[in-house]
């Protein structure tokens, strides 16, 4: 947190972003927030456990001038690594080699984490600084997915300044392919099974 912050959540309620606030009438919850310390600063249970099941995330990064960009990540469950309680860490794989969030970490290392969980309606945002490391393969390396088919290139470790949830509203239901196969698998499954079963049950009463 910077010397201009008093609570947490600062990082995003600016002086012109409270004023938004107490002019549309919700500038008093957030205070009673604030009030509580503001937002989250560490890693706890419930973001340890959310990171963990998250395949997919974007990064948001600015430019020196301030122009936003946000980028797709994406890796098996658990490929967001935590380091301690304050940081995190994930390979960054080989792309399409325009390095956009590189070039803008390299003069501005503020970024912002949004995850979101469509199955079960959740999102978390979180803020920070990042800063891309070329020189660790040692870190590279335990940061790979074991037998995930991706070239590492480098390593992006962000730094929390604080995090938050959002609710539920308006996040559509969705599930991942993988998932709907699955089940849809084991319900074939079953009714192969109760269709065997009642084939057996239907000779035993025609004998």
């Amino acid at each position: 947190m910077s010397d201009s912050t008093v609570y947490s959540s600062d990082v995003a309620f600016t002086p012109a972003v409270k004023a938004i606030q107490a002019r549309k009438g919700s500038r008093k919850a957030y205070a009673r927030v604030e009030e509580n310390g503001g937002w989250r600063t560490e890693v706890d249970g419930e973001l340890a456990t959310f990171l963990a099941a998250q395949t997919s995330m974007f990064l948001a990064t600015a430019s020196a001038d301030g122009q936003p960009y946000i980028q797709h990540r994406g890796g098996p469950p658990g490929f967001i690594r935590i380091l301690d309680s304050n940081t995190l860490a994930f390979a960054d794989f080989s792309g399409n080699r325009q390095y956009i969030t590189q070039g803008n970490l390299g003069e501005n290392p503020k970024a912002n984490i949004f995850l979101i969980d469509y199955a079960h309606r959740r999102r978390i945002k979180i803020w920070g600084e990042a800063r891309v490391v070329e020189d660790d393969p040692e870190l590279l390396q335990s940061l790979m997915p074991e037998g995930y088919k991706a070239r590492p290139e480098q390593v992006i470790v962000f730094k929390i300044s604080a995090w938050d949830t959002n609710c539920p509203q308006h996040i559509p239901q969705k599930f991942d392919a993988a998932d709907v196969a699955t089940a849809l698998a084991s319900r074939d499954a079953r009714i192969a099974e109760l269709e065997a079963a009642l084939m057996t049950a239907t000779g035993r009463l025609a004998d």
